[in-house]
């Protein structure tokens, strides 16, 4: 076995040269107001001066491997100078060593993810190294993300005293290399993990700095999409209320925001429509959305993920229309063509979700519609969104009857609009709501 060991210690070797001597060749620009060398902690990683335990270079080299490839979807300063080939070798090493070490350590390593709970026959070869390391690598993670984190019970300048305790790109390597980790294991596997990851992921959330936020987020936005609620359930709360704290986002990261607390709030609460999480979501969402209504990247990622949270709440969601229409109908005449087309898409959900019952829009929702349809003249998507705008047309016929004729009827003789209202009066009205 100590030969195995040895051949498993040249093998990380072999593996680190051709990767340091890439990274030793490439150019790194220092981040503008960070002292944190990410070369620097990519040599320490990788260096073997002496021989340490084979268990600390396995997880020395591994930790390398997840910050150079989850450099490939960050565009941030610290890690934006890594080149593609340099991750991609990252990605090739680690492949090859977790192979070898599956080999080598066949039987420890079943142990071991089988205390985890998890079928080691079941896990792919090149995951295995990935789920025996996380018992070992989350917690340290972990801290080094704290480290630089808020304390709330500091009432002075505390973003200033956080960052000045423990440079902040320490916790933006380790939360870079906690979405890494946490993305390799897909579902069944990822549920069985949830208390290791979990902890990681919640300081990740709570930190200061957008960018340890956007990397605890998509790490968050993997689990949603990997576990079910069950498996989310001994924590549902916190969770949740962690989706909420952070709906007020800076910009650049409401995307995320947005797409994790749909995701998370629709797998925990899926059979309760009136749950009041779903409400507290939506409510908080809807104040930052009123607060800038003008800002395209805040509403078009709104628009692009809200859907599923529409679907969770059903019928509750009359209850939110004296919020939610008017920002439809600002939004259905905005600039830009991808807003026009998602908002539409979006009406039509609420519609065939709601039939909008005992509610007073109906007659604006028709004149918004018809100024629409003649401003798409103009636009490039005109007949896209002509098209969205006669579906929505019919779909109100369809559910209103009587009263959506009688909001049409100051449209009728509009000579811009013939080609829409006319063809409503042969629509089945049998499904008629009044």
């Amino acid at each position: 076995m100590s030969k195995s060991f040895s051949n498993l210690h040249d093998l990380i070797i072999q593996l680190s040269d051709p990767i340091l001597k890439s990274l030793r060749e490439t150019q790194c620009t220092p981040s503008d107001g960070s002292n944190v060398s990410v070369k620097a902690v990519l040599e320490f990683l990788l260096l073997h001066k002496t021989s340490p335990p084979i268990r600390t270079s396995i997880r020395n080299f591994a930790l390398a491997c997840a910050l150079l490839s989850s450099s490939q979807s960050s565009t941030h300063d610290l890690l934006s100078w890594i080149p593609q080939h340099l991750s991609a070798a990252a990605d090739s090493a680690f492949r090859e060593l977790s192979k070898a070490h599956s080999i080598v350590f066949g039987e420890r390593s079943a142990v071991k993810i089988g205390e985890l709970g998890i079928d080691w026959g079941l896990v792919p070869e090149e995951k295995r190294l990935v789920v025996e390391l996380m018992p070992e690598v989350l917690p340290l993670l972990k801290d080094a993300i704290k480290e630089s984190s808020i304390d709330k019970s500091d009432e002075c300048d505390e973003v200033l005293a956080a960052s000045a305790r423990v440079p902040v790109g320490f916790a933006i390597v380790a939360a870079h290399q906690f979405r890494w980790f946490v993305t390799q294991i897909d579902y069944p596997h990822l549920g069985q993990l949830c208390s290791l990851v979990f902890p990681c992921g919640l300081t990740a959330l709570d930190h200061w700095s957008p960018e340890v936020k956007g990397q605890g987020m998509v790490s968050f936005i993997h689990i949603g999409k990997n576990v079910n609620a069950a498996e989310l359930g001994w924590i549902e709360d916190v969770i949740l209320d962690a989706c909420c704290q952070n709906i007020a986002s800076s910009d650049e990261i409401w995307h995320l925001v947005v797409e994790m607390s749909v995701l998370v709030v629709t797998c925990i609460e899926c059979s309760n429509p009136r749950s009041l999480w779903f409400e507290r979501i939506l409510n908080e969402m809807l104040s930052h959305l009123e607060r800038a209504p003008r800002n395209k990247e805040r509403r078009v990622a709104w628009l692009l993920h809200i859907e599923p949270l529409f679907n969770g709440v059903g019928l509750v969601l009359l209850a939110h229309f004296r919020r939610i229409f008017p920002l439809f109908f600002q939004w259905m005449h905005a600039d830009d063509d991808e807003t026009v087309l998602l908002v539409l898409k979006q009406v039509q959900t609420v519609i065939r979700l709601t039939w909008i019952r005992n509610t007073p829009y109906v007659e604006r929702l028709v004149d918004e519609l018809a100024a629409l349809y003649k401003e798409a003249a103009m636009k490039r998507s005109r007949e896209h969104i002509r098209k969205l705008v006669s579906e929505i047309l019919v779909l109100l016929h369809q559910c209103k009857g009587l009263q959506f004729e009688a909001a049409c009827d100051k449209h009728r003789d509009d000579p811009n609009l013939t080609n829409i209202f006319p063809s409503l009066h042969g629509t089945n009205t049998d499904t008629v709501v009044q």
